[in-house]
């Protein structure tokens, strides 16, 4: 027990100095799909999945997740895929803005192209082919942020009204690429400021920072000046005055002539 608590009260920490916790809305539905219930550091308490439909894997806990605090990698580790369409139905009660976190994570395939597949809510495409793989690779979690808004009884998402009796069902349908698959879902009141999100990821090169630096000092040293072998070379004119001559001659060639003419008036 001392351990656990350990254990949470430094990821809490770790939480706080990346950035990781901020501010939620109001938590409308959150489950979290394949697995336990879990209250994650932002305070949002996930629902242990009781969904029959489709298959509950926890493959994912062989997997250090990237982006994600430890005490809150449990959300990405577990998940449940189906063989054909499935889905959460999600009741939402008042009218307001709403925002649907997609939570996902990539722990079994090693390519892209391998598990694509859409996601809709209310019968509207919301997400179209994707690749979790394709987006961040392996074992990094990924959320897809869904904002929607419900006024007297119609859902506005995308722009477009679809309808809306009280609920609204989000399906993962399933694509010629393997199998459809979702890891946590979240429902919060509120708009997109109003949601946590996981820290940016890493710019391309930014690992290798440290080794570019490495080459440029080395580039920046100044090259050591090669040795030849023997005695130096004689340099045939360093002692040669007749160079020197021969831009006084004609000085002096141009000068008489000026003179003697100078003379005569």
């Amino acid at each position: 027990m001392d351990s656990l608590f350990l254990e949470l009260f430094i990821s809490l920490l770790l939480g706080i100095l990346i950035g990781e916790i901020s501010s939620t809305g109001e938590v409308v539905y959150a489950v979290n799909s394949g697995g336990p219930a879990h209250t994650d550091l932002n305070g949002v308490h996930y629902q242990a999945d009781k969904l029959t439909v489709g298959t509950s894997s926890d493959f994912g806990k062989s997997l250090s997740i990237g982006r994600v605090a430890p005490a809150d990698q449990i959300l990405y580790q577990t998940e449940r895929y189906h063989f054909s369409n499935f889905g959460y139905n999600i009741p939402i009660k008042e009218n307001g803005d709403y925002v649907l976190i997609l939570k996902f994570c990539e722990v079994y395939f090693q390519a892209p192209r391998l598990k694509v597949f859409d996601v809709a809510v209310n019968q509207h495409t919301v997400i179209k082919g994707l690749d979790i793989y394709e987006r961040v690779g392996r074992g990094v979690g990924h959320d897809e942020y869904i904002p929607f808004r419900v006024n007297n009884n119609q859902l506005l998402i995308d722009g477009e009204t679809v309808p809306f009796g009280g609920s609204v069902y989000v399906e993962f349908l399933k694509g010629y690429y393997d199998n459809p698959k979702i890891n946590a879902v979240l429902v919060m009141k509120g708009t997109l400021e109003d949601v946590p999100k996981l820290p940016p990821l890493p710019r391309p090169g930014e690992d290798n920072e440290d080794e570019d630096d490495e080459e440029e000092s080395k580039e920046d040293k100044p090259k050591k000046q090669r040795k030849l072998s023997g005695p130096k070379a004689i340099n045939p004119y360093a002692n040669d005055e007749s160079s020197m001559l021969i831009p006084i001659a004609v000085a002096i060639a141009v000068f008489l002539p000026t003179l003697f003419c100078l003379c005569k008036l």
